[in-house]
This record gives C-alpha cells, sequence and structure tokens, in this order.
C-alpha cells in the first residue's frame, strides 16, 4: 500500500505538470547534404525549446544500438569481484566501472551502474596528459574476459553517434552566426570533430523502491558542450529480457521554458543530442541547457531495469567565453534554474577551461544536493 501511494502521489505531481512532448526531429540526410536546418536547430534549442533535437536516418546506429544496450545489464550483474577488477580509482571512476561511487550529498548512489570508456582512443592523452590529469583522459579499461563483445559494441555505436554529433555542428555554427555576427565562424566544427575528450557511458539502471520523481538520475543540466544519447531499453532485471517500459511516466523528463516538467520519448531509431551549458556560454546564451532528469518505472510484477548510453562530446580547446560583444548577463537572461545550481556561480569568469568549468561544478552539484537532502530531512 505505501509502494502505491508512493506511486500515485509522484504519478499526480509530474502528470499535472504536463503531458508527453516530442521534440524536434531533423533528418541525417539533411545534415550530409548541407541543407540550411537553421530553424530547427534555433527551435531545438533556443529560448522556445527543450534544449533536445532527434537525427532520424542516421546509418547503422539501429543494430549497433540493439548490440551494446543489452550488455549494460550483463555488466551490472557480473559478480563483484569482476565489477571491481574493471574499477578505476586514479581517474575518479571516469574509466571502467562505477557503481556506489557518485554521491547524491552524503549518500552514494546506488540506484545505478556505470561503465565508462572514451570510444575513439583508448589514450585519449599524452603520457604527459593522462598522469597530470587521470580522471579527464583515463586510459580505457575493458573487461575482455568477462564482457569480450563489450569494446567491439561500445566503440561502434560511440564513434557512429560522434560522427552525427560532429556533422550537426556546422548547422550549430550556422545558426550562432547568423543571429551573433560576431561569432567566429565554424568555431564549434573546428573543435569538436578534432577533440580527443569524447566520454560514452554505458549506464545500467537497477529497479528502486522508492518511487521519487527523479529517483533514477537526479535533475541536473548537461555540464559540456553536446550530448549524444539513445532512446532506453528497458529489461527485467532478473532475466535480462528486454521488455516494454510497464510506465508512462518513467523514463527521460526535461523542464520546459515554462518551468515545468515534460515527459520526453525519443523514438528508438533515433539518436538525441542535448544542449550543454558550455555551448550555452560560447553562444552567449542564445541556445540554452535545459534541467533533466530519469524517472523510475514503477512495475508491481516484476523489477524493471533500464539501459542507455550517452556519449559526451567536449573539448578543453575552447574557452568558456561568449562571443564578442555579448555580455556576460546575456549568457544566463533564458536559463531555468530552479532544479540546477545556478550557472553563474559556476561558470565564474571568462575564458575558463572546460576542466575548470567541471571541477566547479561537480563541487557546486554535492554542496547543491547535501543543501537540498538537508532540507527534506528537517521536515
Amino acid at each position: 500500500q505505501v509502494f502505491q501511494s508512493s506511486i500515485e502521489s509522484i504519478n499526480q505531481v509530474m502528470s499535472s505538470s504536463s503531458s508527453s512532448s516530442s521534440v524536434v526531429e531533423i533528418a541525417y540526410d539533411d545534415l550530409v547534404a548541407g541543407k540550411d536546418l537553421s530553424e530547427e536547430i534555433f527551435q531545438a534549442y533556443g529560448p522556445g525549446g527543450l534544449g533536445a533535437l532527434t537525427i532520424s536516418g542516421v546509418p547503422g546506429f539501429v543494430e549497433a544500438r540493439s548490440e551494446l544496450l543489452p550488455l549494460g545489464h550483463k555488466l551490472g550483474h557480473l559478480p563483484e569481484e569482476a565489477q571491481k577488477k574493471l574499477e578505476h580509482p586514479p581517474s575518479l571512476y571516469n574509466a571502467g566501472w562505477s557503481f556506489g561511487k557518485e554521491k547524491l550529498g552524503d549518500k552514494p548512489d546506488t540506484a545505478k551502474g556505470s561503465f565508462y570508456a572514451n570510444p575513439l582512443y583508448d589514450k585519449p592523452g599524452s603520457e604527459e596528459e593522462m598522469k597530470k590529469w587521470p580522471y579527464f583522459y583515463p586510459e580505457n579499461i575493458w573487461p575482455k574476459e568477462d564482457v569480450p563483445e563489450l569494446e567491439e559494441a561500445f566503440k561502434k555505436l560511440g564513434k557512429i553517434m560522434f560522427d552525427a554529433v560532429v556533422l550537426l555542428t556546422k548547422q550549430i555554427d550556422r545558426v550562432i552566426k547568423k543571429h551573433i555576427p560576431d561569432y567566429e565562424e565554424g568555431m564549434l566544427h573546428k573543435h569538436m570533430s578534432t577533440t580527443r575528450k569524447v566520454k560514452g557511458r554505458l549506464l545500467y539502471y537497477y529497479p528502486v523502491e522508492e518511487q521519487k520523481e527523479d529517483g533514477w538520475i537526479g535533475w541536473h543540466n548537461d555540464s559540456g558542450f553536446l550530448t549524444a544519447l539513445t532512446s532506453a531499453i528497458f529489461m527485467d532485471d532478473k532475466t535480462g529480457e528486454v521488455i516494454d517500459n510497464p510506465d508512462p511516466n518513467g523514463g527521460l523528463w526535461i523542464v520546459d521554458r515554462d518551468s515545468e516538467p515534460v515527459r520526453v520519448r525519443i523514438p528508438p531509431t533515433h539518436l538525441a543530442v542535448q544542449c550543454g551549458e558550455c555551448l550555452q556560454v560560447i553562444s552567449g546564451g542564445l541556445l540554452v541547457a535545459t534541467p533533466h532528469c530519469v524517472r523510475p518505472s514503477a512495475c508491481k510484477d516484476r523489477a524493471v531495469g533500464r539501459a542507455t548510453f550517452p556519449v559526451f562530446i567536449d573539448t578543453n580547446d575552447l574557452p568558456l567565453s561568449p562571443p564578442k560583444n555579448v555580455a556576460r548577463e546575456k549568457v544566463f537572461e533564458k536559463t531555468t534554474q530552479s532544479k540546477v545550481p545556478p550557472l553563474e556561480k559556476r561558470w565564474t569568469k571568462n575564458d575558463m577551461s572546460f576542466a575548470e568549468f567541471l571541477g566547479e561544478t561537480f563541487n557546486q552539484y554535492y554542496a547543491w544536493t547535501k543543501q537540498q537532502q538537508e532540507a527534506k530531512d528537517d521536515k
């Protein structure tokens, strides 16, 4: 009864906010042809959009997704000793397996397990860079004995997603240049097409007992430049069987520009791409990141897990500053920040590097989450 009451109360809160919402769709063939998609990009990432779009018709994507995502369950249910072999403390668990290492305030996050790797480069930095910044340029670790098929599937899907996003950056450059003439032409594409700072994250969400609105992953903005994302698959946690999502309210939620959460459904054949806060900064606030979370799927009949695969595409070589003649305040003008730490307290100066911004963001989210938890405990 307590479980059912919890589900109903969360359903009321989430359903009263908004119904599901579709994201802007663009065709891969149009990206390849160089068709002007400025209107669609601005509709998706601009002040009235959800901060996300989908790309249809990406060659090889559907097959590669179906090969990789079920391996999330396999990794998530390896014996603990096998998982321990895949951990990499020097990278702060940004390579290999991570479970319970992230914290929600002072509490370990045990709602999900993650496997991190760079899908393009096993050694993304020079020896000096990897030694100096092991958390930023970690060397890949692969479970060659326990899940030998993972490496090929991970790299295959990650490369497909990266290449599609690189094409998209040409369109993003175009729309920013149209609105802000002082923006450096082709800047984002130049940096994204040559970056080695690419991180894939194969996620497996375990069944949870407490049905919080953000129980699988808390409200957050993507802090980088662009995040490519597959739609999720849902699984019987005990057997690994792929099943339909049993809960229409379970899955990805995004805060719209009216500060209301909306349920977003990504077609399984589409690649989604979300706008990050670094893109918001370099576009002078023209394009805006949005808070989002993942709500658990409730089911009385069986334990439900969820697998998905984001790829974070970033660079440390592009200083975080708005275009020339764009005031700092413009960057925050259209931001929805009620559910995340304020961007202006994390991006504290022009020419901040991505590494600096990421470090400050981690600290701020830790303090923010701890404060939110303490406020709930006091009640």
